[in-house]
């Protein structure tokens, strides 16, 4: 069936929002406000702070243990569902992967309508997902595997725009949740283990007409390019696959760049590879970059820097000052200032190996002998990195920032010939399991501890860990903080849990019987609060015993 034919079946047989239903018009003033009605979950990391931090506090660490599962909405797919849903006044939207909408009612887990997008093609490095969507006025917006955005009709599901963001052929896809800013939606392209050259666009709400564009790998005479040797720019990488933040006093959006490419072999790419595995602040208006900070200059580890810029006002030395929490990849926790890029603090959080410290910038001091070689290298953390897109959480409530880490993770890495085809891997090298490894014959490989998944709790202020939770195996499960300090993750063994937020204590566990690879979200419907978790192919949504 034809797309617009499917979509009138999909209405007929489930039926579009009633008017009843149908939720008052979500402003950017309200997405601006969003802490302000925390019945809603807004954007992808519930207000443009990203902090997974909600005032919601119906359920809390005395009465969780009477939190059971309310219902459950089984996907039509087999490919991983890592979106988070949003929830607009008892209306629930989420993506069923790869490109199909769904509107449900949030009490209820009824579906209202499917909206289905069949992506002609779509190669990402780590499969066909989405993670979700964002909403202005009455209509969402999608970004798909065939690299296209599409805007919907949140009353009924029916397209109302689709503009083309780049080249799907030539391995360019779009898998995070686009932001909203003012009259803008801003989406990045994700690719970098084929040799796209990365970038973040915004595109008119109302038309998809593209309004500016910000190269995070420069061209000629674009600053940064000096950064590249030779032409290695033209397939650099410096993907963007998750969604930035945005602080509307200073009018900033802060964006999480990917890898070099290619990934491990950084011969024919000399210089810092600017911006790979960067933060970059950016004009929302005219997409201008005002500062960056380069996390791991002329990466050869693949530790992209695309985690989710958490913001935050906080005490530092005295005074009040917005910064930027970020918990990267390559095993380090930074504090930047968020209005001028400055580093302020940068500590592991994880073993390291590949660097010893910073220097006054926050350059990190590499490690002779620590890089992908034709032998391999045992390298602390591993290609999994300390953390990597799952997201954390700060409370304000408690200080604290929570992180979902591998801990005492390791990798081999290997570094092979590699040449530049269109749409074709172009990683440069792989990685092996330092577990075992003793049959290894490099030289550097000895018998090492296992790696394992953690909730840890920084205090900002040092980098010092308060606490740890630590699972039996490792974790892709992001992490929900609330007022009445719970804090809500999961992980690969299958477990959803909740942990007291200033002492890590297990105040309550439940088996969803599938690896939780999402982020959980809160929200209230008629007075009465929800948690939402994905896990394996299901959504499962809990609520106080009545």
């Amino acid at each position: 069936m034809s797309q617009r034919v499917r979509l009138i079946v999909l209405v007929t047989l489930f039926g579009c929002l009633p008017n009843s239903a149908w939720p008052r018009q979500i402003s950017f003033e309200r997405i601006l406000g969003a802490d302000k009605e925390p019945e809603n979950w807004l954007t992808y990391s519930g207000t443009t702070f990203s902090q997974r931090y909600s005032l919601l506090s119906q359920i809390t660490t005395a009465n969780i243990k009477n939190l059971e599962l309310q219902w459950v909405y089984q996907a039509r797919s087999l490919e991983k569902f890592e979106a988070t849903p949003l929830v607009v006044d008892g209306i629930m939207y989420t993506v069923q992967a790869p490109n199909d909408v769904i509107a449900l009612d949030a009490a209820t887990g009824r579906v209202f309508w499917t909206y289905s997008h069949h992506p002609e093609h779509g190669r990402p490095c780590c499969g066909r997902v989405n993670r979700g969507l964002a909403i202005l006025d009455d209509t969402l917006f999608m970004g798909t595997l065939d690299a296209h955005l599409i805007a919907i009709d949140a009353k009924d599901g029916h397209p109302l725009w689709e503009t083309t963001v780049a080249k799907a052929r030539s391995a360019y896809v779009i898998t995070h949740a686009p932001l909203v800013i003012k009259d803008k939606v801003l989406v990045g392209v994700a690719g970098g283990e084929f040799g796209i050259r990365g970038f973040i666009a915004a595109y008119d709400t109302r038309t998809g007409r593209e309004v500016w564009r910000f190269n995070t790998v420069p061209g000629p005479g674009e600053s940064g390019h000096e950064t590249w040797g030779g032409n290695s720019w033209e397939r650099g990488g410096a993907p963007i696959w998750m969604t930035g933040s945005y602080d509307p006093d200073l009018n900033l959006t802060y964006w999480g760049t990917g890898n070099p490419s290619p990934d491990w072999n950084s011969d024919a790419r000399p210089g810092d590879n600017l911006y790979s595995d960067s933060a970059i602040a950016l004009d929302p208006d005219t997409g201008k970059l005002k500062w960056y900070f380069q996390f791991t200059p002329h990466d050869d580890f693949d530790f992209d820097s695309v985690q989710v810029p958490v913001l935050a006002d906080i005490e530092w030395k005295g005074q009040k000052r917005k910064v930027i929490l970020w918990a990267n990849r390559n095993g380090f926790f930074y504090v930047l200032d968020r209005a001028t890029g400055k580093f302020l603090l940068g500590k592991p959080f994880v073993k390291i190996t590949w660097a010893s410290g910073f220097d006054e910038k926050g350059r990190p001091t590499r490690v002779e002998g620590q890089a992908p070689s034709l032998e391999g290298t045992l390298v602390y953390p591993g290609n999994p990195g300390g953390t990597s897109w799952y997201s954390p959480s700060y409370s304000p409530g408690t200080g604290l920032f929570y992180i979902p880490a591998w801990v005492s993770s390791s990798s081999v890495f290997v570094k092979l010939p590699s040449e530049y085809r269109e749409g074709r891997d172009y990683s440069g090298g792989t990685t092996r399991s330092s577990v075992p490894f003793n049959w290894s014959p490099a030289p550097n490989l000895r018998k090492e501890e296992e790696g394992y998944g953690a909730v840890r709790a920084l205090d900002p202020q040092t980098g010092e860990r308060k606490w740890e939770f630590k699972m039996t195996d490792v974790t892709e499960a992001g992490i929900l903080t609330t007022a009445s300090d719970l804090l809500f993750s999961g992980g690969r063994e299958g477990y959803f849990y909740a942990l007291d937020a200033r002492s890590g204590a297990l105040l309550w566990k439940t088996s969803l019987g599938a690896a939780v690879i999402s982020g959980p979200m809160t929200y209230s419907v008629g007075g009465k609060q929800y948690v939402a978790v994905n896990a394996g192919n299901c959504l499962f949504t809990f609520a106080l015993r009545q």
